[in-house]
């Protein structure tokens, strides 16, 4: 697993290497004598301990053999499998394409009773108009050379907007004034994409505030995230799916929720910004 810039990651990747080190120390084994049990060098026992290499099923189920705890390599392998989901690059997510990516996501928005989410590039997916998402996720494909399923993954991330419409899911939408003005698709299908915005704002289910480029920040312009339900942080950078669970990480992501919302506007005020953004690509 990669180096992750979030701390949850880390975190659970370096306490998984302790509680190998741990099983190391419970029975009584130095490094060198891991190492001879288990087959390999000494500097990979090294890596593993400091939690600088990331652990495959064999090598924890040798590990837990050469330590007399076989009973362990079980709930060891979930853990590390759990530590790798933390991070995932985009390219190994989408190296089948990105239409299983998109159905993924039910799940967690099925489960979501209050989804927080903020964008400072484009908008959510589950608000995105099918022409607005085949210019993006085309976008994407090209850019990391991964398999094009684009128009699949474009009818899983649009049936996402279902959740709008069942149940009692709500979702609290910020976005910068960026997000209008971008000219991520063609004028047709940006104008279009914005007057998706202004038909679904009366909808029950949906606050959607904008955060003007005129306003005064206390919060400066974040990477996307995502908080569902104040237990899991869903952040995307370019390279990577972050899910942080981390309560603290978590309590930070709804600090710096709630100092942009205080920045944002909504109801006529943000109607006013969408038809400007229109009117704009006139």
């Amino acid at each position: 697993m990669p180096a992750s810039p979030s701390s949850s990651a880390q975190g659970a990747r370096v306490a998984l290497a302790a509680r190998l080190q741990h099983l190391r120390k419970d029975a009584g084994l130095t490094g060198k004598e891991l190492s001879a049990r288990c087959g390999w060098h000494p500097a990979k026992t090294t890596r593993l301990q400091k939690g600088d290499a990331a652990p495959s099923d064999t090598d924890i189920r040798t590990w837990c053999a050469a330590c007399g705890a076989d009973d362990q390599a079980p709930d060891l392998i979930a853990t590390a499998r759990a530590v790798d989901s933390m991070y995932m690059e985009w390219r190994r997510l989408h190296q089948g394409g990105m239409r299983k990516v998109q159905e993924d996501w039910y799940d967690l928005h099925e489960q979501t009773r209050i989804c927080r989410v903020y964008l400072s590039n484009v908008p959510p997916g589950f608000l995105q108009t099918p022409a607005f998402a085949t210019a993006l996720m085309g976008q994407i494909t090209r850019f990391q050379g991964t398999p094009d399923d684009v128009a699949e993954a474009v009818a899983a991330r649009v049936a996402r907007s279902r959740f709008l419409y069942e149940g009692s899911h709500r979702y609290v939408v910020l976005m910068e004034e960026s997000v209008l003005r971008f000219r991520t698709a063609d004028p047709d299908a940006m104008r279009g994409q914005l007057r998706h915005l202004l038909a679904v704002m009366p909808l029950a289910s949906l606050s959607l505030g904008i955060i003007p480029f005129t306003a005064q920040r206390t919060v400066w312009p974040l990477e996307a995230f995502y908080v569902h339900d104040d237990t899991t942080a869903v952040v995307e950078t370019l390279t990577a799916e972050i899910k942080v669970t981390q309560p603290r990480e978590i309590a930070d992501y709804l600090k710096a929720f709630g100092g942009l919302a205080e920045m944002a506007v909504h109801g006529d005020a943000a109607r006013a910004l969408i038809a400007a953004a229109m009117d704009a690509l006139e």
